[in-house]
């Protein structure tokens, strides 16, 4: 079973017919200038012959920076702004992203070369019968209006742009209108910190200094949702119109 896609660099003309290189667990694949067969050729003056290697671990893979001098970065598009950073020579570096782009700088140009890890494992069965369940990490009402503001906090990034500004208070309040039509700057910022207390953040400060407020409630709420999981992109449904029940 192959267990990892990768997708070359785009170039002239062949936007539409990239090829995709399959492997399964155990395989390799070097990629760089001057490769053997069967490797990824990237033609460009500023990419090493050989400048590295992916392997292939059954539901993970690894990346080895074979060139020299240039240190390599490997970005998570479905993250806010997660990377990893390979130095030159590092070899076997583990990847944790499902979805991944190796960014290959390259005589004033980046390169990116997409990977894919779309096998997953997972234990079957359910936790064993004896003794009281283990309570869950956060406990969030997906049909509640306070899902719907972190939600709306968390759709810039969600959407594709890790390093997207939050919306304002007025944004996330006309972004609530189709499924919340009595939305306010008031009752947004009542959930707002409902959601603070509920999910155990700890107090901001009192007076913060001018500028981005990066340890500030929105920003904390919206890093808790994404690195947890608490919002995913197919949450975002709950920001259309509704077609029955409204948000309660």
């Amino acid at each position: 079973m192959y267990s990892i896609i990768v997708v070359p660099p785009p170039t002239t003309g062949d936007e539409n017919t990239r090829t995709q290189y399959r492997l399964a667990p155990g395989d390799r694949l070097v990629f760089g200038r001057s490769v053997p067969e069967g490797g990824l050729l990237i033609g460009h003056d500023g990419v090493s012959r050989r400048a590295g290697e992916i392997t292939a671990h059954g539901t993970f893979w690894t990346v080895s920076n074979l060139s020299a001098h240039q240190t390599y970065v490997v970005e998570n598009p479905e993250g806010a702004g997660e990377h990893i950073k390979v130095a030159p020579g590092r070899l076997d570096a583990p990847v944790p992203f499902e979805f991944s782009r190796i960014v290959l700088p390259a005589a004033g140009d980046l390169l990116p070369l997409e990977v894919w890890a779309p096998r997953h494992d997972y234990l079957r069965g359910e936790d064993g019968t004896d003794g009281e369940p283990t309570a869950p990490a956060f406990s969030v009402d997906r049909t509640k209006r306070y899902f719907a503001v972190l939600a709306a906090l968390c759709e810039p990034r969600l959407r594709g742009a890790p390093h997207a500004p939050l919306p304002t208070m007025d944004q996330v309040v006309e972004r609530l209108r189709p499924a919340w039509p009595a939305a306010s700057r008031t009752s947004v910022q009542w959930n707002i910190d409902y959601l603070a207390v509920k999910l155990r953040l700890k107090p901001g400060p009192e007076t913060a200094e001018p500028g981005p407020r990066l340890n500030g409630k929105k920003e904390s709420l919206v890093s808790l949702a994404l690195r947890f999981d608490l919002v995913r992109e197919d949450d975002l449904v709950v920001l259309a119109a509704p077609s029955g029940q409204a948000l309660r």
